[in-house]
């Protein structure tokens, strides 16, 4: 994929028509370089990925919130999913305290509440659309601690509750671009501005956003997407699996999780994403995954790590020798070789991410990768991966059950 992150696609679709691979291929560069031609003007999902992006923010606005020793970040979905992505794969890096409401967690608050000095912490407040129900009743039982001196809040600048909140207590609003779903949100103002604040290098996440329209990850792009769009369509696959062999990338897939379940999810369609964090499934897990029903897809993850663990003594004897003097990673990268031989030998279909750096510009590259496989599949197989229409629906009776 690219110097950053090593990618190999092992999905063998015998039932994969030539002619209609050519047919599908045709369709997709035509629509790549639709998106392309229009990125800088068209200002939709896409345009995140041009050069000519704008935040609808100044660096200088955020100067007086750096301060704060620990930040309480307060969204749902996409509003934090990034965010707990770029947190989890930076934290040795990070030096703030970041905590998390994503959820309505009352043991989490009462908690959070004794031991964190809120008078010492920064408030962002994430909502796209400024109504979100669980956002605004964590926001609430913060009430008493949120000011126009230690908060700031991201959502659209129509009226909506967040929005008018906003207005009436003069607190910092940063504006939520209308035509950027939530979940594809990441490397606009709602993980751009966490990680500010986290300490990166929020520009060097825009390096290789343009990659995928290059011609050899291009190609790339195009036969995964492909090969996905069939297993889509046949219905052989129920579940991706989302196997981890990096706990930094853990959140990272939650929010791959979401990307795709609430893109794809539709009309009868879609693939179940679970999260599998290894080698600690290989315990409970991998026996369903290697001689269970076949109808599930691998994405394997693993990070190349600079810093080294050495397993200097070996406590337990001759017979555990085979472990002195290795690196800690080396019990992983094994386990993740042999799991990958047996995937082989029984044709499991899956695909592998490496990730060689630890930096922006390799999470930014997965991000956009990400979203515009999770998009192209859509278009090919018939369903809006902008909507979400049965969210809406639950967000809706939820209200009237409340009232």
């Amino acid at each position: 994929m690219s110097k950053n992150i090593y990618f190999k696609s092992r999905i063998n679709l015998s039932y994969l028509n030539k002619s209609i691979y050519l047919k599908d291929k045709i369709k997709i560069n035509k629509i790549i370089s639709s998106i392309f031609i229009s990125l800088d003007s068209k200002k939709d999902t896409f345009h995140l990925l041009s050069k000519k992006f704008n935040f609808d923010f100044k660096y200088s606005q955020l100067v007086k919130f750096d301060k704060y020793k620990s930040v309480i970040l307060i969204g749902m979905g996409g509003s934090a999913l990034g965010a707990e992505a770029l947190y989890s794969f930076f934290r040795d890096r990070i030096k703030k305290k970041f905590i998390f409401f994503d959820n309505l967690d009352q043991f989490k608050i009462e908690k959070v509440k004794k031991k964190i000095n809120l008078q010492k912490s920064l408030f962002i407040i994430i909502s796209k659309s400024g109504n979100t129900l669980e956002t605004l009743i964590n926001s609430n039982l913060f009430k008493e601690k949120i000011n126009k001196r230690n908060t700031i809040i991201i959502t659209e600048k129509n009226t909506n509750l967040l929005n008018t909140f906003a207005k009436n207590k003069k607190i910092l609003h940063i504006n939520h671009k209308d035509y950027i779903g939530g979940r594809y949100s990441v490397l606009s103002e709602v993980g751009m501005i966490p990680a500010y604040f986290m300490g990166l290098k929020t520009r060097h996440f825009r390096k290789n956003l343009l990659d995928f329209f290059k011609t050899k990850e291009r190609n790339l792009l195009i036969d995964n997407v492909i090969k996905l769009k069939d297993i889509y369509k046949y219905k052989k696959i129920n579940t991706i699996v989302l196997l981890n062999y990096a706990p930094e990338v853990n959140e990272f897939l939650y929010w791959c999780q979401q990307l795709i379940a609430e893109s794809l999810g539709k009309k009868g369609k879609g693939i179940l994403p679970i999260v599998s964090p290894a080698p600690r499934d290989h315990h409970s897990l991998l026996q369903l995954y290697l001689d269970g029903p076949k109808d599930k897809l691998f994405y394997i993850f693993s990070l190349k790590l600079t810093k080294k663990m050495k397993i200097n003594k070996n406590i337990f004897g001759k017979s555990f020798g085979h472990v002195e003097n290795k690196d800690f990673s080396k019990a992983k990268e094994a386990q993740k070789n042999a799991l990958i031989h047996v995937l082989k030998s029984k044709n499991i279909p899956y695909q592998e991410f490496i990730m060689n750096k630890k930096d922006e510009e390799t999470l930014g590259k997965l991000f956009s990768y990400f979203i515009m496989e999770t998009v192209l599949i859509g278009k090919l197989i018939g369903v809006n991966p902008f909507d979400q229409p049965a969210v809406e629906e639950v967000k809706i009776l939820t209200k009237k059950y409340l009232s």
